[in-house]
């Protein structure tokens, strides 16, 4: 996500599948005072501005916002380090287990309706991401589309002529905007609804 930085300057980064790494989180690996690379699995949720540093991530793990997961330590998986941790140098959180606090140390075992969030958050966010990644990559004519799209649908009465669906084409419709359309629907050229147009827009901005 935005601000993140993946720096693989002197050792690799592997990441794998459907993971997350999130705002201003770094992820960076060690050569000069040890010789560790930084290894992600998949499914793992990284928050913002967590850093990974030359460390290890088992599958479906958790490092909350903020937390540090520093050289040659290992996270297992379904683990959870929480918000703010640091996971001081070698160690090992094990697999199920909730790690908290600075040096970080197990609070407990995760539980099942955790292991649940965590499983369904990862989806949810990849499908955050590939919608995001989506509308990212429209250009600026689609972009006025959608644009032009959504004023219409937001000002149009619902009881006047609707917008043609995508790829069919009424008798007497105009630039796909309905018959007569939306580009007729002004007090010049259609006084009445122009009329009720502005009467519903006024009430609108009143409440």
């Amino acid at each position: 996500w935005y601000g993140a930085t993946v720096r693989g300057d002197v050792h690799k980064v592997v990441i794998g599948e459907n993971t997350s790494v999130g705002d201003r989180a770094v992820i960076h690996v060690a050569k000069i005072q040890g010789d560790f690379p930084s290894i992600i699995g998949n499914n793992v949720t990284i928050g913002p501005g967590a850093i990974v540093h030359a460390a290890t991530l088992k599958d479906s793990c958790v490092v909350a916002a903020s937390a540090q997961v520093l050289d040659g330590a290992v996270v297992e998986s379904n683990s959870i380090v929480a918000a703010g941790s640091v996971v001081t140098p070698g160690t090992v959180v094990a697999a199920g287990q909730y790690w908290a606090g600075n040096p970080a140390k197990m609070v407990r075992k995760v539980s099942e309706e955790e292991l649940q969030l965590m499983a369904s958050n990862a989806l949810d966010t990849l499908e955050l991401a590939r919608m995001h990644a989506y509308e990212c990559d429209k250009d600026l004519e689609q972009l006025t589309k959608d644009e032009e799209a959504y004023e219409d649908a937001t000002t149009r009465d619902p009881e006047y002529f609707q917008p043609s669906p995508d790829g069919q084409k009424d008798e007497g419709d105009v630039l796909g905007q309905g018959s007569p359309g939306l580009i007729f629907d002004s007090v010049l050229t259609n006084p009445e609804e122009g009329l009720k147009f502005n009467q519903k827009k006024k009430a609108a901005q009143k409440e």
